[in-house]
């Protein structure tokens, strides 16, 4: 098209007063602008405001190609906005952004804080627990928030984690004539008017750890899984990136499926019995990665057609000759694949898979101290081989 006929708009609470010439030229020639209820107050747009439909879409914006449209989001509209969003239904050439100050930005030099030593995390569409990952002793954060409840709820869930003493910054309305910043601890926070933003200074537990290895006290399990130091050993040999996708082949409570999802992966885990099945979903809670770790019902032969094109693939329990032979002929070269036996019979057959195909095969045993009689000895676990190859 010969020129743009979106134009997303970056609106903060000071309304038209801090809008740019560009943006209000805008705003002017449209014939539909659209945005939230509190977005086309502030821009006084008149009849010509169009209200998000509920549940959110951006559907009707491309419905309207050709026309003038503007698009109202809050700051700017690529940080957590709906600018994002419409992409999906625009090209090249059909639209044009002026943003304003993110919320972000505003908090951060409301507070005086650098802003290179900030987490910015979008709250306001996500559980508390999806970010449990980023909560550390002595980290900043600042979160979007849904509503102005929101705080209460947030309260509710520190002091339940062991950040109750953080303190707390309540951002309400940054950037306009009503802005209130209201600090005291975490646990104390209450009702502010939205939109809203808390700033947090943590303080109090420590936070996950960002090594493998968790402590098996963290995860729900029957006691069939793999131990930390092994997982560690483990999730070292198959080398998780942000965004890889694994297969964790009889996952059992899916504590590697866990790790791999911290460390930024996407896991499909697949265990054949239904009471772990249920271990790997109280475990993908209490991490919160709901949205990174889905769960296959079955034996890994049965469902490994439907699964998506892994990064990496772990089999921790069920190696067997036949699924050995489904996974080399249907893996793309390239894909890393670590494979742990305890009994002697797998033992043999990863031993003859490493003579076949190459690779490295380790044993490992961990002894931990104990007591005996009145002394203390070494208490062996049983050894591990583990089989590293790469197709």
């Amino acid at each position: 098209m010969s020129e743009p006929w979106v134009t997303i708009i970056g609106l903060n609470e000071d309304g038209l007063d801090g809008l740019s010439a560009a943006s209000r030229a805008a705003l002017e020639q449209a014939e539909f602008v659209f945005g939230g209820a509190r977005h086309l107050e502030l821009a006084g747009v008149g009849a010509k405001g169009q209200p998000w439909p509920i549940p959110f879409s951006t559907a009707p914006v491309p419905a309207l190609r050709g026309r003038k449209v503007a698009v109202l989001a809050s700051g700017d509209p690529f940080w957590f906005g709906a600018g994002g969003s419409l992409m999906a239904d625009l090209g090249p050439g059909e639209w044009v952004s002026h943003p304003a100050p993110s919320s972000f930005q505003l908090a951060c030099n409301a507070l005086g804080w650098r802003m290179e030593e900030v987490r910015c995390l979008a709250l306001h569409a996500a559980d508390f627990q999806s970010e449990r990952a980023k909560f550390q002793r002595g980290a900043r954060l600042i979160l979007t928030l849904r509503d102005g409840d929101a705080p209460v709820a947030l309260a509710h869930w520190l002091e339940s984690m062991g950040w109750g003493d953080s303190v707390a910054f309540v951002l309400s309305r940054l950037g306009g004539p009503h802005q209130t910043i209201n600090k005291g601890p975490a646990r104390a926070m209450s009702f502010a008017q939205a939109p809203v933003m808390v700033a947090l200074e943590i303080a109090g537990a420590v936070g996950l750890p960002r090594t493998p290895g968790l402590p098996d006290d963290g995860f729900v399990t029957d006691g069939v899984m793999t131990k930390s130091h092994i997982r560690a050993l483990t999730l070292a040999a198959l080398a998780p990136r942000p965004g890889e996708v694994l297969w964790d082949l009889g996952a059992g409570s899916g504590t590697i499926s866990v790790e791999w999802c911290l460390a930024g992966g996407i896991a499909h885990a697949v265990e054949p019995k239904e009471t772990r099945q249920d271990f790997i979903r109280l475990n993908r809670t209490a991490y919160g990665i709901e949205k990174r770790l889905t769960l296959h019902s079955g034996k890994a032969l049965d469902v490994l057609a439907a699964l998506p094109h892994p990064d990496a693939v772990f089999i921790g329990g069920g190696a067997s000759e036949a699924l050995l032979s489904a996974l080399w002929s249907q893996l793309p070269p390239g894909t890393r694949l670590v494979a742990n036996a305890v009994t002697l019979e797998t033992e043999s057959l990863l031993t003859l898979w490493h003579g076949q195909k190459g690779g490295n095969l380790y044993r490992f045993q961990v002894s931990q101290a104990d007591s005996l009689g009145t002394m203390r000895g070494w208490q062996a676990e049983r050894p591990v081989t583990q089989w590293v190859v790469t197709r």
